[in-house]
């Protein structure tokens, strides 16, 4: 596991109400979380604990009702809609279970949308990108000429293209069979490992749990129980 004496995320006290009044939801209740930078981090839990909660508050698509979020020395927290958006767009890249691909262009425009938006030479970083998640060679297919796999990582290579610091993914294997679900993981293994990002997966499959560095157990809104992986396993590995 990465060591680093500067944690790359805190929360602290961290909560997230829907609502209010007798109808309101609590859906994070007092998270405290620390994150190295480069770590493996696995949130594991059933549908309803809070983990794509969590991952929103993270990301800065939503803001928590209380506590701290801090990357970086930013208080995400305390961040407006304008900052937040620049806070997403330069440090955050987010893989989701299902790809989001434009069905009429191809693994490398649609990692160029991405690429396009921090200028340079967006061409070159999108192929670059593809190659870091082993497509080099089908950047011209059209995602239909894509099996399932290969879909994803095309999500995880537009999501990598900016360079960012933190990588989130919300189910990123839940809509893909064992195999090819592998495949992603194995891919998001590597830009830990090789790229020294931070990378942060929520799953309710508990095998994924053993490729971690670290698993974070939650249920009902609250952190239950942490465990750092002793020996991460490789993705080639695991069943489920």
């Amino acid at each position: 596991m990465p060591v680093s004496g500067q944690p790359a995320l805190l929360l602290e006290s961290v909560s997230r109400t829907f609502g209010s009044g007798p109808t309101a939801v609590a859906a994070l209740k007092d998270v405290d979380l620390e994150i190295s930078p480069g770590e493996f981090v696995v949130l594991l839990g059933p549908s309803g604990s809070g983990k794509t909660t969590l991952l929103n508050l993270i990301g800065g698509i939503e803001k928590p009702t209380g506590g701290r979020i801090v990357m970086e020395s930013i208080d995400i927290a305390a961040l407006n809609a304008k900052e937040l958006s620049a806070y997403r767009r330069a440090r955050v890249g987010f893989v989701f279970q299902f790809f989001n691909l434009v069905p009429t262009l191809t693994a490398l425009e649609n990692v160029e949308i991405i690429a396009d938006l921090d200028g340079g030479d967006g061409t070159r970083r999108s192929r670059e990108a593809l190659v870091k998640v082993g497509l080099g060679e089908l950047t011209e297919r059209f995602p239909g000429q894509l099996s399932g796999g290969q879909q994803q990582r095309v999500a995880i290579a537009r999501a990598i293209v900016k360079q960012p610091t933190l990588l989130l993914c919300d189910e990123p294997t839940g809509s893909l069979d064992m195999v090819t679900g592998r495949q992603v993981l194995a891919a998001l293994r590597e830009q830990a490992r090789v790229a020294q990002r931070t990378v942060v997966v929520a799953t309710h499959n508990a095998a994924i749990a053993k490729i971690a560095d670290r698993v974070v157990w939650l249920h009902s809104g609250t952190v239950v129980r942490q465990e750092r992986v002793a020996v991460p396993v490789g993705a080639q590995d695991l069943q489920w």
